[in-house]
């Protein structure tokens, strides 16, 4: 908002300085007014001697005291101006940091050098700021482009399969078009749920109330259990009650994607989905593990990235996934303050747990 114009921060240590010096030489000549002059004898009728007496050293001390005053005052507005201007100027620098970054250059960084003082530690708390926003910005950028990249396939799909069927719709078959667009509608909203799901957990304004991470994760098994046995894998849920406080639905998003990632990318014949819940000192546990092939190491970092699927893991084209499973998995997790540890097991597949704060 608009401010008047104001003396500078400088100009105001300044004048403080001199002032100071001021009211100090001050005090000094009072001292010396009152606790010397007033034992040295009266001759204010101008009486002949030469030995010392108020009148002559008032007469005396009076015009130098002045000089000196004079003296203090400028030697305290210079000195002060040139020490204020050198004590201010890493704010300066950090000022001007934060005018670049308020014109769209985040790349910029004051790496103040020096002892560690109040000016150092905003400085480099400012360059950590700055480090965490373009990452930010960075990773919004690239989630928006991917996000566009594939919202624009299944249209563009859609609209191949509508120009081939306008051009020849005799020679068409219209159940294997209607079959082709329904299935390519039913990724484009899958799609764009999974946005909005993932958008909205990122805002972290949730609702909380207590919930039980077992009755979840009991939940998410029984919703899943049909498609498991579809495909010969043994789901089991083990574990103890495990409290916690957050939004009971983004929580049942949380744990069914990952059973459904363990379910997708498991071993093809007779594989294992484990499911553990349990607390352990203030802190709730949720630990899926499953069978499957071996994950590269170099992999797992980039797993719960947006539209970042694991190229190693075999996964069935009625399961193909939008990319966003782990995604929205992560940030469901780091929106109810937890942490989430994706391990590769060596005889393959995953292991990976869930971390979150407890409630009594």
């Amino acid at each position: 908002m608009p401010r008047n114009p104001g003396l500078s921060v400088r100009l105001k240590l300044t004048l403080s300085y001199a002032g100071f010096l001021a009211v100090a030489g001050a005090l000094l000549l009072a001292v010396v007014w009152g606790f010397i002059l007033r034992y040295v004898p009266d001759n204010s009728q101008g009486l002949l001697g030469t030995s010392p007496n108020r009148y002559l050293l008032v007469r005396t001390f009076a015009p130098a005291a002045a000089l000196a005053m004079c003296f203090l005052l400028v030697f305290g507005l210079v000195a002060g101006w040139i020490l204020a201007g050198r004590m201010l100027a890493p704010l300066s620098r950090i000022t001007a940091a934060a005018r670049t970054a308020g014109n769209g250059s985040l790349s910029h960084r004051i790496r103040m050098e020096g002892r560690q003082d109040e000016f150092r530690e905003l400085a480099d708390t400012f360059d950590t700021m700055l480090g965490q926003l373009e990452a930010h910005v960075a990773e919004q950028r690239r989630f928006a482009a991917n996000a566009s990249h594939e919202l624009r396939t299944p249209l563009a799909i859609s609209q191949s399969l509508l120009d081939l069927a306008r051009k020849d719709p005799a020679r068409r078959n219209q159940d294997e078009l209607f079959d082709r667009l329904h299935a390519v509608n039913t990724r484009s909203i899958a799609l764009t749920e999974a946005l909005l799901l993932l958008s909205r957990s990122d805002r972290g304004n949730l609702a909380r109330e207590s919930v039980d991470l077992s009755l979840i994760a009991e939940e998410a098994a029984e919703n899943l259990l049909g498609l498991a046995e579809q495909r010969g894998i043994t789901l089991d849920v083990t574990g103890a009650a495990a409290r916690t406080s957050g939004s009971a639905e983004l929580l049942l998003r949380m744990v069914t994607n990952l059973l459904q990632n363990a379910i997708v990318h498991n071993l093809p014949i007779a594989g294992t989905v484990t499911v553990h819940t349990e607390t352990r000192h203030d802190t709730c546990l949720l630990r899926v593990e499953n069978t499957g092939h071996p994950v590269p190491a170099e992999l797992l970092p980039t797993l719960t990235e947006p539209f970042q699927r694991g190229t190693q893991r075999v996964r069935t084209d009625e399961h193909a996934g939008v990319g966003l499973g782990l995604a929205i998995v992560h940030s469901v997790v780091r929106a109810h303050d937890g942490t989430l540890d994706l391990v590769a097991r060596p005889a393959g597949g995953l292991l990976v747990t869930v971390r979150l704060p407890g409630t009594p």
